[in-house]
């Protein structure tokens, strides 16, 4: 039987001792992690990108399939996202945790595994956050800080009449990974000799569970000395946050729906499940892809990139936003991506 030390045992502070003290600090803009009244950073003339996400037991992830260490490296890695989407560079992370009696110190450390595995990977401090006892399940709050150099954040509102929109990577695998996960815990219903039927699906099933930030791109930009004009990551969907760069920025779009990636594995499991497959690329959510306007006289540069694609084009306000079909025909682009605030 598994080792389970109630967390009581070490009380809040020992518990933070435990999780944290085999930290080390790995930039020089960390003067003080954990371990004081509050951590200390020196920026000099950067300026400094602060985001912040809730995630909450039962709204935003399920235990039932998601590993708590996979659900740290997770919880860390979309606080990343939101501050290469500033064309920045994420530094220091705090991590606060709502707990119920049910969880013990090994459950928490293999949380934590998570957490400083993804610090590690995208070179991020964790110093410092909090711990409450909590009635309703696991709630995990993390701030990330990161910094730009002056002159290089990109916003949602810079994006002009006739840029060019591009995305990273593929669409909709994460939440084809997401049925797949809900369609074989439905079959589950409490077997003890169950086995899911996961083969082939591996890429769906990481997309879900262990999202990467996309880092290599925002350095791959830099290194070919191209800053986009307004940039996202996707987290609700590609229609919701082709609608949020054109409100900020005050313009229209037109996209093309035989120029959206998608992935075979993400086709392939659409296809099964009966659900149309660039509905799902539309408006999935949690793929962490970027999705960025450069200007049309950029294309020649960023055309010669990997792993980004074009898939459409900025327009004027009055014409609209519009996803283009393979026949020509036009649809209106609507924010359908997941709304955890939404009435059921």
């Amino acid at each position: 039987m598994a080792k389970r030390t109630e967390i009581g045992t070490l009380g809040e502070f020992g518990l933070i001792r435990h999780l944290t003290e085999k930290i080390t600090l790995k930039n020089p803009g960390t003067l003080k992690g954990v371990g004081d009244d509050a951590a200390v950073l020196d920026y000099k003339e950067k300026q400094v990108l602060v985001t912040t996400d809730l995630l909450l037991e039962g709204i935003h992830f399920d235990l039932t399939y998601v590993p708590l260490k996979h659900l740290g490296y997770k919880s860390a890695v979309v606080n990343f996202s939101d501050i290469y989407a500033m064309n920045g560079y994420p530094k220091q992370i705090t991590v606060s945790l709502g707990l119920s009696k049910r969880f013990s110190v090994e459950d928490l450390e293999e949380l934590y595994s998570g957490l400083q595995l993804a610090c590690e990977v995208y070179g991020v401090d964790l110093v410092g956050g909090d711990t409450s006892a909590s009635l309703t399940g696991l709630t995990i709050s993390i701030t990330c800080l990161g910094e730009a150099g002056k002159g290089e954040i990109v916003y949602r509102s810079g994006a002009k009449e006739t840029d060019l929109i591009y995305v990273s990577g593929d669409l909709g695998a994460a939440y084809m990974g997401l049925q797949l996960l809900e369609r074989e815990k439905r079959l589950f219903n409490g077997e003890s000799d169950f086995t899911p039927d996961f083969g082939g699906k591996e890429y769906l099933l990481e997309r879900q569970l262990k999202p990467e930030a996309r880092k290599d791109i925002i350095e791959m930009l830099a290194a070919n000395h191209i800053k986009p004009t307004a940039m996202i990551d996707i987290s609700d969907g590609l229609s919701s946050e082709l609608l949020h760069i054109s409100r900020e920025s005050n313009v229209g779009c037109h996209v093309y729906e035989e120029r959206i990636p998608i992935d075979f594995q993400t086709a392939s499991m659409a296809e099964q499940f009966n659900m149309n497959l660039i509905t799902t690329a539309m408006n999935g959510g949690e793929d962490y892809e970027l999705l960025f306007t450069v200007p049309l006289t950029d294309h020649d540069k960023i055309s010669a990139l990997k792993g980004i694609k074009v898939i459409g084009h900025i327009t004027k306000p009055e014409l609209g936003n519009y996803l283009v079909g393979r026949d020509g025909g036009e649809v209106e682009l609507k924010a359908q991506g997941w709304n955890s605030l939404a009435s059921e």
